[in-house]
């Protein structure tokens, strides 16, 4: 019967075939012909169709990004339409895809916003109403709306194949960028309440979880302690003393919070220990220096992007030549380096040059969130110039803020993160980090740091690992390249289960153009790092992977390679 089934729906299908050869609908949206003038119902035949397409391989490809119901979750729905998860919608078809209110799905790009509501048969599409061919459905606790309706209200042009059972989507805007000439997060329900550090240096982590919230936003609602992230964290350094990015990346990827303001309240004079974190971070991009489009790109896919600037100001109430406390504008145009965190919350091109204290060559600005409460600036935001020399050179976005139930458990030595780099004077070198299992469990991934952009890696895993000579046993379980540097977690390929007592080592072949010192370590290099813990890791390093040395004896140092497992 079940054979008898399946012929049936693929003599349709090869029916359904012919009608698109010949009726030629060709247009620019082309979708799967309904059985029109042939006296078969929709409700009885579609779901057949659906679910023989849904049977096979079934692929959606968006300007060379393919997603597939194997993978991804894609399906044909009862109206012979693809539905994509909302999780995929952002990047697959690089916009800014997000949920409000748990009904409502905003998609931007250019100068467009099309949005679309649960189970309504229409879209607004820049404040008018259109009709779509499916509604957005909620599945499982996912969100799914419709490829061709996404495509199609973002200029693509799309095209489905029966006899490749794929759907093809091209762009096809003229707009070289994907950005509006103005944005601003606050309009957006993007942006974080603005905080106030007081007297203390603690900047860095204000504008490093600022920006996490800025992220999670509108779909989650947060407020994370800095007091948390500024006293339990691996480093020396007091509130008073202040800090950097680095010391954040090393907090956050070390599992050791974020935790939330009201767990440990900022200015009370005391930090609670023991606090376990409410979020895993698993993935956190540097962009490179003074490249204002990423920037631009990063604030609108993902949210805040933490930077810095050079500042003599104290607080809000006192006096700075490069501030104009009228028009709430900054430009700083000297030789002083950057001393003071803040996060970038939007842009605008068109922002007067004649707004700023200095002269500078043209209009634009960066809209910033500051840390020193809603007195200062316009509530707690000002514009920053283009030509200010510090602004976007260094520049964090946290990408991957998972929920703790990811993994079970990590296994890591280097609490203080990315401290130095090691290497042999060239672009590549192999790195090393064993372990004991503590139960029977399955190894999952791995976490490093590139240190540079467009890093290629390569990650092993050995088993039964006994000394350096077990690292020429090791087999492959994930390769790849990163566009940025940043910390990053690789999911290998296939689980390797270990058991409860045996020892084991993860291989990190990276390789960072243009670097001679590739692989990022944990030493104590000055009095901000001396709580460093060399005796907790046993690392090695390697030219070729075949001779290795002790990073902790030979070099005095933790490498920086994390793993992540489940428990069987």
């Amino acid at each position: 019967m079940k054979q008898s089934k399946r012929y049936i729906i693929m003599a349709m299908l090869l029916l359904l075939a012919a009608m698109v050869k010949f009726t030629g609908t060709g247009g620019k949206n082309e979708k799967v012909v309904r059985f029109r003038g042939a006296n078969l119902k929709q409700e009885i035949w579609n779901p057949l169709i659906a679910e023989s397409v849904n049977g096979s391989t079934l692929t959606l490809t968006v300007d060379n990004k393919e997603l597939t119901n194997k993978e991804h979750g894609i399906f044909m729905d009862g109206n012979l339409n693809i539905m994509v998860p909302f999780s995929a919608l952002g990047d697959i078809f690089h916009c800014s895809a997000h949920l409000y209110g748990e009904e409502t799905l905003v998609l931007e790009k250019y100068s467009d916003v099309v949005s679309f509501r649960l189970e309504e048969g229409e879209a607004e599409v820049n404040g008018k109403k259109e009709e779509i061919t499916s509604p957005m459905a909620l599945i499982d606790g996912e969100y799914y709306v419709a490829a061709n309706d996404v495509a199609e209200k973002l200029k693509f042009n799309y095209n489905w194949d029966i006899a490749k059972n794929q759907a093809v989507a091209v762009n096809t805007a003229e707009e070289t960028s994907i950005l509006p000439l103005k944005y601003d997060l606050r309009e957006k329900g993007r942006a974080p309440g603005v905080k106030n550090q007081g007297p203390y240096g603690t900047c860095w982590a204000f504008a490093a979880l600022s920006a996490m919230e800025s992220t999670l936003l509108p779909e989650e609602t947060h407020e994370f302690s800095p007091d948390h992230m500024t006293n339990q964290n691996g480093f020396s350094q007091k509130q008073t003393e202040g800090g950097e990015y680095t010391m954040g990346m090393a907090y956050l990827a070390a599992w050791q919070g974020p935790v939330n303001e009201e767990d440990d309240p900022y200015g009370d004079g005391k930090s609670e220990e023991g606090l376990k974190p409410v979020k895993h971070v698993q993935e956190i991009q540097l962009l490179e220096g003074k490249d204002f489009e990423k920037i631009k790109e990063a604030v609108f896919l993902h949210g805040g992007v933490q930077t810095t600037i050079y500042s003599a100001l104290q607080d809000a109430r006192a006096y700075f030549p490069y501030y104009n406390n009228e028009k709430y504008s900054y430009c700083y145009m000297g030789a002083e380096k950057p001393n003071h965190a803040i996060m970038i919350i939007g842009w605008d091109d068109t922002y007067p040059k004649e707004n700023f204290n200095l002269e500078v060559e043209d209009d634009g600005a960066f809209l910033c969130q500051n840390s020193w409460g809603e007195t200062f600036g316009d509530g707690g935001v000002f514009y920053v110039s283009y030509y200010d020399v510090n602004i976007g050179l260094h520049n964090v976005v946290y990408t991957g803020i998972e929920e703790t139930d990811n993994y079970s458990k990590v296994y890591q030595s280097d609490l203080c993160g990315w401290v130095g780099q090691l290497g042999y004077g060239k672009e590549s070198v192999y790195g090393a980090n064993a372990y004991t299992a503590e139960s029977d469990e399955v190894l999952r991934a791995a976490g490093f740091y590139a240190t540079g952009k467009e890093t290629s890696y390569e990650l092993y895993v050995v088993k039964n690992f006994k000394d350096s000579s077990s690292l020429s046993e090791r087999t492959k379980v994930a390769e790849g390249t990163l566009a940025n540097a940043g910390y990053y977690t690789i999911a290998f390929g296939k689980g390797c289960e270990v058991e409860k007592g045996e020892k084991f080592a993860v291989v990190l072949h990276i390789t960072t153009p243009g670097s001679v010192h590739p692989m990022a370590v944990e030493y104590p290099a000055d009095d901000m790092t001396e709580l460093v813990d060399l005796s907790d890791g046993e690392g090695y390093f390697s030219s070729k992977g075949k001779k290795w040395q002790s990073a902790e004896e030979d070099q005095g140092c933790n490498l920086c390679l994390k793993v992540f497992s489940d428990k069987q």
